[in-house]
């Protein structure tokens, strides 16, 4: 029996650039890379070389507190560089792909026929185990814990999100397989948590406990959909992935191949094609963008304008993201009468009413860059609470994360949150101050002075 859950703090931000739902082939990417800073907590230890030859599915690197977790290559090639930044950590590892790919066959094997270690070890050997992440901390999970639920957020509520139904559609074998391998796993039925309406091909999906949310975003993150399902204590963890991994997962067990394809979505006001493309996880932006965006004054993000990253030309995805985004530069200054503080506003996007703006509710905007103020005094306002569903004092959350008062921290509910979840918080912040990269920190320090 399917559960619906209401959320009522939040907020829609509406812009301009959403994708049209047709399906095309991206240009193949010449290069991809592994981005080992993708993946929180971990420690790269290389395999093989520059100049090497690899499959789809070769290994490449491994994390060095647990050399089980290895993370494969997504297509067949050589690998062209090891990206190294400050004291010599291991930014990307670029692979010069071959045109066909060629796969290392790791066997086919149907889940429900194998027991738990059987089935962890296969996601293991394959490189599809970092795809499973783990709260508190969205580290990679840890095979050789249980966790006490896993979770699937199967709709995504951020700005000019892709519709999730649109990348299930002809892989619903994939998707139930991967299914069945993660229950494998689980004591429990997979939490499958779907928007209250649609997802009807999600609701198909047999084994699962269906969840139904209706609300703002944040709904569609997957720390607010714990919190109001079974939240986090201290000691508790459990697991979460999305929809594209699952079927990458899937796909495993049906084929015995590490097949990285993947649905991105093009958006963004300066996305001059804006549809759904199918390309390789870590394909190179270049290969996604070339022709399909204006650049003059464009921001390039990879993932959405709250939590994304901003990429160059010639940067690579981001191993979870499955949306680009495009919008203008905010490198231009506003003049007062026409768009600064004395102008009307009715054309600019406010979150306190401070504009007429917010009497057109179904207006979308086309926002830039631009903050629009510097940092200032960290105060009271009110105004992140609006914003925040979790039943948490956000304002002393994050002072208590400043000021690294662990105590204070746990106290306040650290466990059961994570960056993305401030992301509202951050936009609404009168003194500008970037919540998501406090709470990522001080998340950090608390992960390594438990461990």
């Amino acid at each position: 029996m399917a559960r619906t859950i209401a959320i009522k703090k939040g907020k829609d931000i509406k812009l301009v650039g959403e994708a049209e739902k047709t399906l095309v082939q991206a240009t193949n990417p010449d290069v991809v890379a592994i981005k080992p800073p993708d993946f929180i907590g971990m420690t790269p230890k290389m395999l093989l070389k520059e100049g090497a030859e690899v499959k789809a599915g070769t290994p490449i690197f491994y994390e060095k507190t647990n050399d089980r977790i290895v993370f494969t290559s997504p297509v067949s090639g050589e690998i062209a560089e090891i990206v190294r930044g400050a004291k010599r950590r291991i930014m990307e590892v670029r692979i010069l792909a071959d045109k066909q790919n060629a796969y290392e066959e790791h066997g086919a094997a149907d889940a429900k026929t194998l027991d738990r270690e059987a089935v962890i070890d296969h996601m293991l050997k394959a490189g599809v185990w970092p795809m499973i992440r783990q709260r508190p901390f969205s580290t990679i999970a840890d095979p050789f814990s249980s966790p006490k639920d896993i979770y699937i957020s199967c709709f995504d509520s951020s700005p000019l999100a892709p519709d999730m139904d649109e990348i299930i559609k002809g892989h619903e074998a994939e998707f139930q397989a991967g299914i069945d391998a993660l229950n494998r796993i689980s004591e429990k039925e997979v939490n499958l948590n779907l928007p209250a309406q649609g997802g009807e091909t999600y609701a198909k999906t047999q084994g699962v406990q269906v969840n139904r949310f209706k609300g703002p975003h944040p709904a569609g993150n997957v720390g607010v959909q714990v919190h109001h399902l079974d939240p986090i204590n201290k000691g508790e963890v459990i697991w979460y992935t999305y929809p594209q991994e699952v079927i990458i997962i899937g796909r495993l067990f049906l084929s015995g191949r590490y097949d990285a394809r993947k649905v991105v979505a093009m958006t963004g006001s300066k996305a001059k094609e804006r549809k759904y493309y199918e390309t390789i996880s870590g394909a190179s932006m270049k290969s996604l963008v070339e022709g399909r965006v204006d650049m003059e004054g464009t921001r390039i993000i990879s993932g959405n304008v709250l939590t994304g990253s901003q990429v160059s030309m010639d940067g690579f995805m981001g191993f979870f993201d499955n949306q680009v985004t495009a919008i203008p530069e905010g490198d231009h200054h506003k003049f007062l009468l026409t768009e600064g503080w004395l102008s009307p506003g009715l054309n600019r996007c406010s979150m306190s009413r401070a504009y007429p703006s917010w009497l057109f509710g179904g207006k979308k905007y086309d926002l830039d860059t631009n903050l629009n103020g510097e940092v200032r005094a960290f105060v009271v306002t009110g105004q992140l609470e609006k914003v925040f569903p979790f039943d948490i004092y956000p304002m002393q959350l994050i002072k208590s994360v400043m000021t690294n008062d662990i105590d204070k921290m746990e106290k306040l509910g650290i466990y059961e949150v994570d960056a993305e979840d401030f992301a509202l918080c951050e936009v609404v912040c009168t003194s500008k101050i970037e919540i998501q990269k406090v709470i990522r920190e001080g998340m950090e320090n608390l992960r390594m002075e438990l461990a």
